[in-house]
């Protein structure tokens, strides 16, 4: 039986924050959280369409519980910001959905020098996650959902010597890296989290292809590329709703069978209902992780601490 947002249980009482909930999966994932009676804390770099994006929940669901938070992923300034303020105003946290990200863009430097897609993409959600881990670990029942994609196929594992591609950046080759950094750190936090017996879960999921916003987004970012173009084109014609592709992460953050560990995205590769998917690439990934974390660490100067949960 197909997987929908109602079979999504009541998330009264409940607290989750969404990055890039301003547009496409991340919006239709903020309002449907709120939809089931979460309060959903929308982290968005984008202020003006972050008020846009409320009035189309709200236009949806009235009785939203919504709260915006500014958070531009390629500013480690800001997302300690956007940290310190979530944990602040919300002693517990139930979900987080690292969810925003860039596609295929040109060659671009972040704030902190770090290559752009992996700063943003994984870079700006490792140090995220690190300063939220204290209320997700006081949370029982708290998750972590990190958004991967098909493209983490690939994606080589991250160079500690040249994690930004100096010499040897390519748009997809970049997205690649990033999005097996995603999936990495995914599966790598479930193992820290069971180490330490937390009771806190780390799920990844994909979209398939998805007509969202980010493929118009890739082509104004890599200056009309060609194949950014390709993928636009191809993801308008054949691609599916962003209220479907966003049902993946939503079954990975609601579903009460999701356990851990566990990988969700359409049933065939890039479309169809969200399903359990298997972990492939296992080969060499126990050094992949500990290359990643060891860069992540390195870059932000932020550790993934989850010894706060041990009995």
């Amino acid at each position: 039986m197909s997987w929908t947002t109602t079979d999504m249980p009541d998330q009264r009482g409940r607290t989750a924050v969404v990055t890039g909930a301003n547009g496409g999966l991340g919006l239709v994932t903020a309002r449907e959280l709120a939809a089931k009676g979460a309060h959903v804390v929308m982290a968005v770099r984008n202020q003006q369409k972050a008020a846009a994006a409320v009035e189309d929940i709200r236009a949806h669901v009235p009785d939203a519980s919504l709260e915006l938070v500014a958070l531009d992923l390629s500013s480690q300034a800001s997302v300690r910001e956007a940290a310190r303020h979530v944990l602040d105003t919300h002693d517990r946290l139930d979900l987080l959905v690292n969810n925003a990200g860039v596609m295929g863009i040109a060659e671009a430097r972040t704030v902190d020098g770090f290559e752009m897609q992996f700063g943003v993409d994984h870079l700006g959600h490792w140090t995220l996650t690190a300063l939220l881990l204290p209320a997700l670990l006081r949370t029982p029942g708290s998750r972590v959902v990190t958004v991967t994609s098909t493209a983490h196929h690939m994606g080589r594992p991250v160079d500690v010597a040249n994690p930004h591609l100096k010499g040897r950046y390519g748009p997809w080759r970049a997205y690649g890296q990033a999005k097996l950094a995603n999936f990495h750190f995914g599966l790598g936090l479930q193992r820290e989290l069971e180490r330490a017996g937390a009771r806190t879960a780390s799920l990844i999921a994909h979209p398939g292809l998805s007509d969202t916003d980010l493929q118009a987004v890739s082509v104004e970012g890599s200056g009309g590329g060609a194949s950014q173009r390709f993928f636009h084109v191809m993801a308008r014609h054949t691609g599916m709703s962003a209220a479907d592709g966003a049902l993946p992460q939503l079954r990975a953050a609601t579903d009460p069978a999701a356990k851990g560990g566990e990988f969700y995205g359409p049933l065939f590769v890039n479309n169809g209902p969200p399903v359990r998917k298997p972990v492939l690439r296992r080969i060499g990934m126990d050094r992949a992780v500990a290359k990643l974390w060891e860069v992540s660490e390195r870059e932000t100067g932020v550790a993934v601490d989850v010894r706060p949960a041990a009995p």
